[in-house]
């Protein structure tokens, strides 16, 4: 008899034992987890003028994620303690900070400045042609590789020009006239119908010199 009422009250205090621990790692876990993430601010400034550097990169290294600074070289990113950060921008040398893994706190704030990386090119010396004369001639008989005359001769040719012309985009001047003259158009025969242009023997004109260049043609 005490047996049999012994066995389902173990049964009952390792239930409730379980639960109690995993309702306890599961609130002890978002703790964990924000206690890892730090708050990573700054400026980051030149070494020598301490001016401000905009659109400075910070990365943190091996993730994948960063962010840059704004005009006042001022940033703030999301990092965890123990992190490798690297601050990288154009005409500067690489840095690389580690933000503490025992760092107390969960913000962490740094005034990263960079120094110059200069670069030492070789000296060229560029020497004018004496005399009109003498660069006319030496430029005349610059002798060009067939491979870049046939290439340059292909692509200054009429049909690929008007490929180029039908590809390329229209630039503002050219949009903003077409757009105007459609409005021009569209304002001078408002309330009549439009010309047909079937009966027009300009546009028959165009249409046939269209036929003899080869307009029509399949470029394939």
């Amino acid at each position: 008899m005490n047996k049999t009422i012994l066995l389902p009250t173990i049964l009952l205090f390792c239930l409730f034992s379980q639960t109690g621990f995993a309702q306890q790692a599961t609130s002890n876990s978002p703790n964990i987890y924000r206690d890892s993430v730090v708050q990573l601010y700054g400026v980051v400034m030149t070494a020598d003028s301490l001016k401000a550097i905009p659109f400075a990169s910070i990365v943190v290294n091996k993730k994948g994620r960063g962010t840059i600074t704004n005009n006042d070289g001022v940033f703030s990113i999301a990092v965890n303690k123990g992190e490798k950060i690297t601050f990288t921008c154009i005409g500067f040398k690489d840095r690389v900070i580690s933000i503490p893994a025992n760092l107390e706190g969960n913000q962490y704030s740094v005034i990263q400045l960079m120094v110059n990386d200069t670069n030492f090119l070789p000296a060229t010396i560029l020497k004018p042609r004496p005399t009109r004369a003498q660069f006319e001639r030496d430029f005349v008989n610059a002798k060009v590789d067939d491979d870049l005359y046939e290439t340059a001769r292909k692509n200054t040719s009429d049909v690929q020009k008007r490929i180029i012309l039908a590809s390329l985009p229209r630039d503002g001047k050219e949009a903003v006239g077409a757009s105007l003259t459609n409005q021009a158009a569209k304002y001078y025969y408002s309330g009549q119908l439009p010309p047909m242009n079937i009966l027009n023997p300009v546009a028959w004109k165009s249409f046939i010199n269209s036929w003899k260049r080869g307009d029509f043609k399949s470029k394939n």
